[in-house]
């Protein structure tokens, strides 16, 4: 029935608007940008026409240059999430389901939650210099604090009547967790995810740029020496394309794994 309703032509071309109203505003915002560097509204030094960034594009892949320092860049902010965000998980789990690690650690993660982890900078290129392990750092900082704290939460907002349901229907300790609590925690913990994926691309593009010897950051830096206005701005577009593909991925693991939530039911 669901799939009849689908082919109708008047659901088609409703579902057509829909995928295309959230472009809309970007596209007439690129028609407005283009429009201004041809009438010379918009200097071609301070803000080159989207035409000329495009033409920058084609020059980087050309070279092989953009593909290189994409594939740097996606591995230190995935390899720095993977770190912050395990870890920050399993303290998130250990503070949620067990009072006793709580009054021993939540205090001490909340104090260090307190420092701009951006602001560690120049302390960070002390101890690690430039190389991989300063990045990675700064990006497992910076990622782990909305994991931990929707995590905590997500597993303290479990409804206890739930769990008391499952220790009647004969669950115990992990079948208990794996079963009841664990889902009841995973829109907090996906929503925490989402969170950590912008500041994951956010800490990575200020770690490139002060301390870098390739990848993006590093591409951005090296033009804006030779005043390639083009590539620069190619590189803010290139961050805030990854930015929205891994926000993309995040909400499809949503759909995906919260079906039975009616909120996701509803979407």
């Amino acid at each position: 029935m669901s799939r009849d309703r689908n082919r109708n032509p008047s659901n088609w071309s409703k579902n057509w608007r829909y995928r295309w109203q959230p472009w809309v505003i970007p596209l007439l915002v690129i028609a407005f940008w283009q429009v201004s560097g041809w009438a010379g509204w918009l200097s071609q030094r301070i803000l080159p026409t989207p035409w000329e960034v495009v033409k920058a594009l084609v020059d980087v892949i050309g070279d092989g240059t953009l593909l290189a320092y994409v594939a740097i860049s996606t591995k230190r902010a995935f390899l720095g999430f993977a770190i912050g965000g395990g870890v920050a998980f399993i303290l998130g789990l250990l503070n949620g389901l067990f009072p006793v690690a709580e009054r021993y650690l939540d205090s001490s993660v909340q104090m260090v939650r307190t420092i701009p982890h951006l602001a560690m900078i120049p302390l960070v290129i002390m101890w690690f210099g430039i190389g991989e392990p300063s990045k990675l750092f700064l990006v497992s900082l910076g990622v782990a604090f909305p994991i931990y704290l929707n995590t905590f939460h997500g597993i303290r907002s479990v409804d206890p009547g739930l769990i008391e349901m499952g220790r009647v229907y004969g669950l115990r300790r992990l079948s208990l967790f794996v079963k009841v609590i664990l889902p009841g925690a995973l829109s907090h913990i996906l929503l925490g995810i989402r969170f950590s994926l912008g500041i994951m691309w956010l800490s990575l593009i200020v770690a490139e740029t002060i301390a870098a010897d390739s990848g993006i950051g590093y591409m951005a830096t090296h033009a804006r020496e030779f005043m390639q206005m083009d590539v620069v701005v190619l590189c803010v577009i290139l961050y805030a394309l990854l930015g929205k593909l891994s926000d993309l991925a995040a909400k499809w693991c949503e759909r995906r794994w919260l079906q039975w939530h009616h909120h996701f039911a509803q979407s």
